[in-house]
This record gives C-alpha cells, sequence and structure tokens, in this order.
C-alpha cells in the first residue's frame, strides 16, 4: 500500500537509512576491533614463544634443559589453557619440557601441509587441548646449538580469553551505538517535522480553501514553499475570473435570447390556431432547452472549482418557505442530520434540483411533502468518486407514485405522465442533467409515504 503522507515517507527512509548504517558501522568496528584484537593476541604468543626460546637449552648432557617464567601464573595453573611446549625433533632424542599447566594432558599438533610456516619460520593455528579448551599456539622450529640439535618451541593461549574481550567489546559498542542511533533518530525526525512544517501549514490552508473558510492560501511560508503558493494563489483568482466570465456570457447570452424568444410567444397568442399552438409549443420549448444548455454550460465552467460550496439548510429552509407559500393546503417537513452540511456545488442549481422535484412532489402529493438529508451510507461510481463524500437527499411525497415503467418514461426529457398538470415535462430531465454534471445520481422509487421518492446523491465540501 502507498505512503502518501511526506512526513512519514521521509521518516521512514531516514529511519531505515540511519538503521542500517548504525548496523553497518557496529558491524566494522566489531570486525576491526576482533582482528585487531587476534593480531594481539598473536604478538603475546609470539613475545612468549620468545621468551621461552631464550630460557631453553641443551646441557652438557644433551637434554634440553630451562626453566622459562613467563610472569603469567596461567601457565603454572593446570587445565588453563595457557601452555609452553619445548620437543626435541629429528635426530635430537630427549625429554620434552612441557609447562605445569598441561600436566599430564595433550595439545594436538595441526599438520604443516594444512598450515605451514610463514616467512618468519611462524605460523599460527587453533586446536583443542585435552581438556577441551580451544587455544591459539604460535609455534616455530629453532636450532639450538652448533651440532645441530633441534626443538619445536609451541606456546598455546586460551582463546576464550580472547572471545570474551571481543564480546565485552561488542556489548559496549552495541549499547553506545542504540544509545547514539536512537538520540539520533529522535533529533533527525525533529528536524524533520520542523522542516516540513511549513508544507503541513500549507495543506490546513487548502483544506480552508475547499471547506469555503477562506479564498487564498494565506501565511508566512519558507523561501522554497513560496513560489507554489503564489501560483496557487494565482490559479486560484484565475479560476474565479473564468467562472465569473462565465456567468457573465451566460447571462448575456439568456438575455440577447429572451426577447425573441418573448417575441415569439406573444405573436403565437395573437395567431389563429393551430398556428398559434405549434408556435407557442416550439418557442416554450426552445425557451427550456436554452435554459438547460445554458445550465450545463454554467455547470461545466464551474463544477471543478474549489470555490463551489452551498450550505445545506438555508437553502431547502427558504425554498419550502417558498412552497408553503405556493401550497398552502400542502404540509412540507424538512430534517437534515447532521444540520452543518456542506454541498461541493453552486447554489443556485441545489436550488434548482431541489425546487422541481418539491414542485412536483406539490403537484400530485395529497396531504405531505417531506425532505430527508442524511450523509450517504455508499457514494458513487467514477474516475474521482472515491476522493469525495456524498450525501443524499430526498424528496417524497404521498401522492400516486410511479410504476417502475412509468419512473423509466418520466426521466425521459419533455415526457409528461399526466397532461392534466401543468408543465413542461423539462423538470426531471433538468434535475437529472445538472446531478450528472457534479457526478452525482438521481433515482426514483416508491416512497414509505405511498407516492414517488427522488434520491438524490450529490458531492459534499470536504
Amino acid at each position: 500500500m502507498a505512503i502518501r503522507s511526506l512526513t512519514v515517507r521521509v521518516l521512514l527512509v531516514s529511519t531505515i537509512w540511519a538503521a542500517l548504517a548504525l548496523v553497518v558501522t557496529g558491524v566494522t568496528i566489531s570486525t576491526l576491533y576482533r582482528r585487531g584484537s587476534e593480531r594481539g593476541f598473536q604478538d603475546l604468543l609470539r613475545a612468549q614463544l620468545y621468551n621461552v626460546i631464550n630460557s631453553v637449552t641443551v646441557n652438557d648432557k644433551a637434554a634440553l634443559s630451562g626453566s622459562p617464567q613467563l610472569g603469567d601464573l596461567r601457565f603454572s595453573q593446570p587445565q588453563t589453557g595457557w601452555y609452553w611446549i619445548v620437543e626435541p625433533i629429528g635426530e635430537f632424542k630427549t625429554t620434552p619440557l612441557v609447562s605445569t599447566s598441561l600436566g599430564s594432558g595433550t595439545l594436538p599438533i595441526v599438520s604443516v601441509d594444512e598450515v605451514p610456516f610463514d616467512f618468519r619460520y611462524e605460523r599460527f593455528y587453533t586446536t583443542k587441548d585435552s581438556f577441551g579448551n580451544e587455544v591459539e599456539v604460535a609455534e616455530t622450529e629453532v636450532v639450538l646449538d652448533i651440532d645441530g640439535r633441534t626443538a619445536r618451541f609451541r606456546v598455546a593461549g586460551n582463546r576464550a580469553v580472547l572471545e570474551a574481550d571481543v564480546n565485552a567489546f561488542d556489548r559496549n559498542l552495541t549499547i553506545a551505538l542504540s544509545i547514539f542511533g536512537l538520540g539520533g533518530l529522535g533529533m533527525n525526525a525533529l528536524a524533520i517535522l520542523f522542516g516540513l512544517r511549513p508544507l503541513d501549514g500549507a495543506r490546513r490552508s487548502l483544506e480552508k480553501i475547499r471547506g469555503g473558510e477562506s479564498e487564498r492560501l494565506d501565511g508566512e511560508f519558507p523561501r522554497e514553499i513560496m513560489p507554489l503558493a503564489t501560483e496557487m494563489n494565482a490559479l486560484i483568482e484565475s479560476n474565479r475570473r473564468i467562472v465569473e466570465r462565465a456567468r457573465m456570457q451566460v447571462g448575456n447570452l439568456a438575455h440577447s435570447l429572451k426577447t425573441p424568444i418573448a417575441v415569439l410567444l406573444n405573436e403565437a397568442r395573437v395567431l389563429e390556431a393551430p398556428h398559434s399552438d405549434v408556435i407557442r409549443m416550439q418557442a416554450e420549448a426552445m425557451q427550456s432547452q436554452v435554459q438547460s444548455y445554458l445550465n450545463r454550460a454554467r455547470i461545466a465552467a464551474q463544477r471543478e472549482t474549489v470555490l463551489a460550496r452551498t450550505d445545506v439548510e438555508p437553502t431547502l429552509e427558504r425554498l419550502i418557505r417558498v412552497m408553503r407559500r405556493l401550497h398552502a393546503e400542502r404540509v412540507f417537513t424538512l430534517d437534515i442530520d447532521p444540520p452543518v452540511l456542506i454541498l461541493a456545488m453552486e447554489q443556485q442549481d441545489l436550488e434548482e434540483t431541489v425546487g422541481n422535484l418539491l414542485e412536483n412532489a406539490a403537484r400530485f402529493a395529497v396531504n405531505e411533502v417531506r425532505i430527508t438529508v442524511r450523509p450517504a451510507q455508499e457514494g458513487v461510481s467514477g474516475p474521482d468518486a472515491a476522493r469525495k463524500h456524498w450525501a443524499t437527499i430526498d424528496v417524497e411525497d404521498d401522492g400516486p407514485g410511479l410504476e417502475p415503467d412509468e419512473i423509466a418514461y418520466a426521466l425521459k426529457r419533455g415526457r409528461r405522465l399526466d397532461e392534466s398538470k401543468p408543465g413542461t415535462g423539462l423538470g426531471l430531465s433538468i434535475v437529472s442533467e445538472i446531478v450528472s454534471e457534479y457526478q452525482g445520481t438521481l433515482s426514483l422509487s416508491r416512497s414509505a409515504l405511498g407516492g414517488l421518492k427522488a434520491d438524490l446523491v450529490l458531492p459534499v465540501a470536504t
């Protein structure tokens, strides 16, 4: 799932990178320390090896003699893993010299083929003594006298000491890097949040614009964001000018067509039937068609603007008051929950849409007309539908209602089911066109009051 928050993205990437960097740094330092410790351990064994070499000679009886004193009690205590051994090799036959710590134990020798001597004629290898200690062995071979008597010298050190030192260093390193890492991540998070704070301010300002609380991006923005805010304000102002220009052009066109159509209607009244009826019907149809297409052009010009906002409650209450004066014999009720509901559409479009439905309901109702406004449980389909919230406006009456086949017929442009009632048959089709321009829906069904129920789904301002 894509992460849509810029702050979360930056924090996540920086945290992952910092954690990886700390892990790599810790592993690198630990590896370097281990290598240094192993070199130091081998240097210690080498120094002790040469102390043993300097302490051992061949006596008059052609035997090994000497008592190396290495200054370390571990070579005197049994089974410590710290040993020195001097063994005759070749034709030199005598008793080996062994440190007290080895006692009767043995220390296996790794073959020269497996671990050869280096240029110093030394070699280091790891093995296990007879007591189970893992030891590091430093070994060399030395000619002891002019007669060519040769001995193998070995000094062994317990690797547990080395591992304990490395493990202690790793623990301290882990603690230090963890403290440093957590502190660094905290400071990094604070720096990121502080740096991105102006973007959050811009987001809140945009939300105010979409909510109808403001008409421009206001606030002090950093130098990097100020061009964006300036361009956004210019875009909003340009959008507002386009909408106003479209409204003015629509008004001019409506005004220019109003007089010719009125002349046609007046001429139709003085003509004799049936020609007068034909002219009058065509002029009225032309008047309705022109008004419908002008409305569609106006809606298309301002549909995407963020400034199209209408408060539902006062608009519908005003329509109800008008209907009560026109149809005093009907009972009109209005139920809005929540009371504060803002639709993302122009006020006159909402008035024309609901007004047409109210007029139809009042025309066919027996006693009652009811309007109910609620947040929609489900939205509508479409490319932008998932980014919007929706509300339903139900207009119901207690009249005769319509059958399913009559509902489909009634939604067709200019079709009237009851010719005895006044009207042009364009009301529902006009409502449907306006609603569709806002990507909403209109549906008709049987009302709980017994008559017709018109269900509008319209976008809510977010």
